[in-house]
């Protein structure tokens, strides 16, 4: 079992209800139950819509995890969920819904952190992570660069979004240029016909003295905004194209530029990128050619793998059965704001809990 530990992972942190099973590194199923439509007519996502969409959406998903990996729920060598960061009630849900199985199933329970998920789940696609890994994580809520030298248990955060991350500005000039929600994947599309060199928008934090590993997308998104403005105010039309390829260049040349210096400065020679923006096609091509240039190999998983799902969730809680991490205590909550460096959210005095829940859960509703 230590060597291809079966494990479920849920992931509710935000809008996607995902659930994954993952044996060892290899991807059994990958369930994902999205509420994107449900918030789009609010232009974003609204954290009490998301907490009831999962409720609906939790019982189902997991149902046909099981079914699309061909295994049964008291095959299962451990649980794991989203522990935080992310919406405090939409975590809520997962962690209650991990509970309520891992207890009745006698399984033990791993609360796992959302963006060391999004790191390990490269091993599902390109095998064992290297140690040390350098990861961007670049997502709605959040653009990171970490360094992991044991995703179950070191991840060193080398710098982090001051105020709008990627993925918020991504939306918010979709929501200007009146594209619609969410705005990562319609921007990349109306950008591919656009030129990115059309309009010199900033690059945010690229100063001598600003800090090397830091992001901020907010006066990016004010500028292209006033932009945006003033050609309306003159009765302009306004070239979709071109701003959107204008603004996603501003956007992924700040994160590759940052990326690969500190891959350099800390001697690491790949690096690895997810999180949703990560599916962004510009993002990618400019990541890989000054990778090349640079002498980094670039990892970054399949788009699917990149938006939040549970089979990230699943490949972390692998890692720490293999690993023999401590699973979690029984009074495991949500954290909305649960720092990187605590990778999973270890318990107390667990071994004892869980002879208590074998005995308790003998004659169980899953045997």
């Amino acid at each position: 079992m230590a060597d291809e530990p079966l494990v479920l992972g849920i992931e509710t942190s935000c809008d996607e209800t995902g659930v994954g099973i993952v044996r060892g590194t290899t991807l059994l199923a990958d369930a994902v139950a999205s509420s994107v439509d449900e918030h789009a007519r609010f232009g974003g996502v609204v954290p009490e819509v998301a907490s009831r969409a999962h409720l609906e959406a939790m019982v189902p998903t997991i149902q046909r995890a099981l079914k699309d990996a061909g295994v049964t729920a008291k095959d299962l060598d451990g649980i794991a969920v989203t522990a935080g960061p992310g919406l405090a009630g939409a975590l809520l849900v997962g962690v209650s819904a991990a509970k309520a199985y891992a207890y009745a199933l006698g399984k033990p329970l791993y609360g796992v952190n959302h963006l060391a998920s999004h790191i390990c789940v490269d091993q599902l696609e390109h095998g064992p992570l290297p140690e040390p890994t350098m990861a961007l994580l670049v997502s709605g809520g959040h653009s990171s660069l970490l360094l992991s030298s044991d995703i179950t248990s070191d991840v060193r955060p080398l710098g982090a979004t001051i105020d709008d991350a990627a993925g918020e500005a991504f939306d918010k000039i979709a929501r200007v240029l009146n594209l619609g929600f969410p705005g990562g994947p319609v921007i990349d599309r109306y950008a591919k016909e656009g030129d990115p060199d059309a309009i010199a928008f900033p690059r945010g934090l690229t100063g001598p003295r600003d800090p090397a590993y830091d992001f901020s997308f907010s006066g990016l998104k004010t500028s292209v905004a006033r932009w945006i403005e003033a050609k309306r105010a003159a009765g302009e039309e306004v070239p979709v194209r071109d701003v959107s390829a204008s603004f996603q260049e501003a956007v992924v040349d700040v994160l590759t530029r940052k990326a690969v210096r500190a891959c350099k400065d800390e001697g690491v020679d790949h690096l690895m990128i997810g999180g949703g923006v990560a599916a962004n096609s510009r993002l990618r091509a400019l990541a890989q050619e000054r990778c090349e240039r640079a002498g980094i190999r670039l990892r970054v998983p399949r788009p699917k793998l990149c938006t939040d799902n549970g089979a990230m969730v699943a490949a972390l809680g692998a890692e720490m059965v293999a690993r023999n991490r401590q699973p979690s205590a029984w009074d495991l909550s949500a954290d909305s704001s649960l720092p990187v460096t605590e990778t999973h959210v270890p318990g107390h005095d667990h071994g004892h809990d869980h002879d208590h829940v074998h005995e308790v859960s003998k004659e169980n509703l899953y045997s």
